[in-house]
């Protein structure tokens, strides 16, 4: 099985999501839903680029007006998101996230803190708050206003610290600016800092990879993604021609990389994630990926009810990506969900035992009974027998874990559990 099929971050995939007829409203979605530990995400959809390999919903630049545009419409949804939810409702955590929340200028951004305080409740000095940026934007304006405002976590994309590597991914950042800011965040005090790094890039070799690893290590992240390259369609790279023997490139940087870190004391949380052992406890408030709710805020930005997933429409092509932003900012009424797809219980049992063996820690057993009333053998003997059967399952003290190389195989793992429905879905699903 090719271990690079795809990245899956949240199920169902978004190119599963269809316009729904009709529009159903946000107060009989949220209604009943438990609404004690919500996580909140706000959708900034904009960069000063686009890097080789995204295909993010982002538009590069934007003219005068629209960033401001932007937040008033932000405001609008706000408010009619908080009319739909419990007066209650309380969000255990809260992320900024983009394209590059910090292409906003440091007055926008405390315009954004405020509005997403004033409008949905949250307290963003008392969750755990993490905020995406890239070199050149991590001013020190813009790091002070998010310090003072609460940010916890500060995510930097960096992706190499080889100034040809960087290039290489369409990148066009020099490492001299990435120290820079790397500095800026370390001086701005976040208690925890990520670090993003992609292996797989052209020219990179297992020397390179680690040299980047060790430029990294040197600020001591709290955090490091290590994201294998995609050569997805619409995007800067798509006409790039991958070399047959691809897969075991970056399975082999990705299995140098790991080893690396777990002798510079991080343990691994996941098959991209690894945390510094000696850091702060993990901040993720009382939220659970699995089973709590999430509110989206912003054109890009996705909602999960038990029921329902929605967002707003998806594209990668520029002139889609312009299409589909100003169509969010010229909208008055955000009363109801617009495209999205509906949970089954066998969607929800996917989804939970997906979310859960896709970390280090796995899945809890009773847990899933207790939700569910069976097991996950129970539910899904093909899927699990075939990942015994390659040696990518271990159970020990009631729960259900990847091994060592399950946890390499994760962009397997993942797509092999998405249910015929969504699968079909997805490869009927029309890019642009």
């Amino acid at each position: 099985m090719r271990p690079y099929q795809s990245y899956v971050y949240a199920y169902p995939h978004k190119t599963a999501y269809r316009p729904l007829d009709p529009r159903p409203e946000l107060g009989e979605l949220w209604r009943g839903e438990p609404q004690q530990a919500l996580s909140l995400y706000v959708h900034v959809p904009f960069c000063e680029v686009r890097c080789g390999f995204c295909n993010l919903f982002t538009r590069i630049g934007s003219p005068e007006g629209l960033t401001t545009a932007y937040l008033d419409a932000l405001e609008r949804q706000a408010v009619a998101v908080r009319a739909a939810l419990d007066e209650g409702a309380r969000f255990a955590l809260a992320a900024f996230g983009g394209g590059t929340p910090t292409y906003l200028t440091a007055g926008e951004l405390e315009r954004l803190c405020d509005l997403t305080e004033r409008h949905t409740g949250v307290d963003l000095r008392a969750v755990p708050l993490s905020v995406e940026a890239s070199p050149a934007t991590a001013t020190a304006d813009r790091l002070a206003v998010l310090a003072e405002r609460g940010t916890t976590r500060l995510s930097l994309g960096v992706q190499s610290f080889d100034d040809q590597e960087a290039r290489a991914a369409v990148r066009p950042q020099k490492r001299a600016e990435v120290e820079a800011a790397l500095g800026r965040i370390r001086a701005a005090g976040f208690p925890v800092l990520n670090i993003d790094l992609i292996y797989g890039i052209d020219g990179q070799t297992g020397a390179s990879w680690l040299r980047s690893l060790d430029a990294a290590l040197a600020w001591r992240p709290e955090e490091l993604y290590l994201y294998p390259l995609y050569v997805r369609p619409l995007t800067g790279l798509a006409r790039r021609e991958t070399p047959d023997d691809w897969d075991g490139r970056r399975l082999a940087l990705y299995r140098a990389g790991r080893d690396h870190l777990l002798a510079q004391g991080y343990r691994q949380v996941s098959m991209r994630m690894f945390r510094r052992a000696d850091a702060p406890a993990e901040m993720a408030g009382e939220y659970s990926c699995q089973t709590d709710g999430m509110v989206g805020l912003g054109c890009g930005a996705r909602s999960y009810t038990s029921r329902l997933h929605y967002s707003f429409d998806y594209a990668v092509d520029p002139k889609e990506v312009r299409s589909i932003i100003d169509a969010y900012v010229a909208t008055e009424d955000f009363g109801h969900a617009e495209v999205g797809r509906e949970m089954t219980a066998d969607e929800a049992r996917r989804r939970h035992l997906l979310q859960s063996l896709l970390q280090a820690e796995g899945l809890e057993l009773d847990d899933y009974r207790r939700r569910f009333g069976s097991t996950p053998a129970e539910d899904f003997p093909a899927e699990l027998a075939s990942f015994a059967g390659r040696g990518w399952l271990a159970g020990a003290g009631g729960r259900l874990t990847l091994t060592a190389e399950g946890l390499a195989y994760s962009d397997a793992v993942g797509p092999a559990l998405f249910s015929p429905a969504v699968a079909d879905a997805m490869a009927e699903y029309e890019l642009r």
